[in-house]
């Protein structure tokens, strides 16, 4: 059994096609998505399908981040679309023929299905950010899907669990490693990879927007660490 968790999509559906190619995973397998499929990139409703088709094939647990917070505010709740649109939701409409009515059910409730969080016993995943003396299932939405990772990283988590985040682009494509917190957002719409992790033996892999792959060498004695990491400035959305 292998178990892999992957960053932020953001309509690369190229990136996410190959990735999941060589990767290869079978019902034994156990991928996690620490959310934000749609909006910026060009193809959101591929990656959508491709997720939804990926539940047939092995264990999927699908995280929400804050752009499908937005659509789901939007389609669901009413709220107006406005933040969303210029947050990289137009990508997202036109994707699906230029109207969110055009969304098909099967993919909303998709959306309605995803987790604000997931654990293990040696591991956390949530989409944005954590608070390190708190309980991450009662945490702050605000934390949960729109803070950004400070310049010098918050503490460890009380539990002593690993925590794993996205939604706070590496500017420099790398995957953001420390002994308490990974980062796995390395910017894969703006120029960088979609990275997936190996959570047992922690190798990475990372393709980037036109699906090319990349391979990074395991660091087994000297694990990167990043203690004031580079922050890439961007929309708190």
């Amino acid at each position: 059994m292998a178990r892999y968790v992957i960053g932020d999509i953001h309509g690369c559906a190229k990136a996410l096609r190959s990735m999941i190619q060589e990767l290869a995973p079978t019902s034994d397998d156990e991928v996690i998505f620490l959310g934000d499929y749609i909006d910026r990139g060009p193809d959101s409703r591929d990656v959508v399908e491709q997720v939804i088709r990926l539940q047939s094939v092995c264990k999927v647990i699908p995280l929400r981040g804050n752009h499908e917070w937005m659509l789901q505010s939007v389609v669901s709740r009413g709220m107006d679309d406005a933040m969303w649109l210029r947050s990289g939701g137009r990508a997202t409409v036109t994707s699906y023929g230029g109207s969110i009515r055009k969304i098909p059910a099967e993919h909303m409730a998709f959306f309605e299905s995803l987790l604000a969080c997931y654990q293990t016993e040696s591991e956390i995943f949530v989409h944005a950010m954590y608070d390190p003396s708190c309980e991450v299932e009662t945490q702050d939405d605000e934390l949960t899907y729109w803070s950004h990772l400070p310049p010098c990283p918050p503490a460890p988590h009380h539990s002593g669990k690993r925590v794993f985040v996205g939604h706070t682009p590496q500017a420099d494509g790398e995957v953001l490693r420390q002994s308490h917190l990974v980062c796995m957002d390395t910017y894969c719409f703006g120029g960088g990879y979609l990275s997936a992790m190996n959570l047992d033996t922690e190798s990475i892999l990372q393709v980037d927007r036109h699906g090319h792959v990349r391979r990074v060498p395991v660091e087994r004695f000297a694990m990167l660490l990043k203690g004031c990491f580079h922050w890439f400035r961007t929309p708190k959305l």
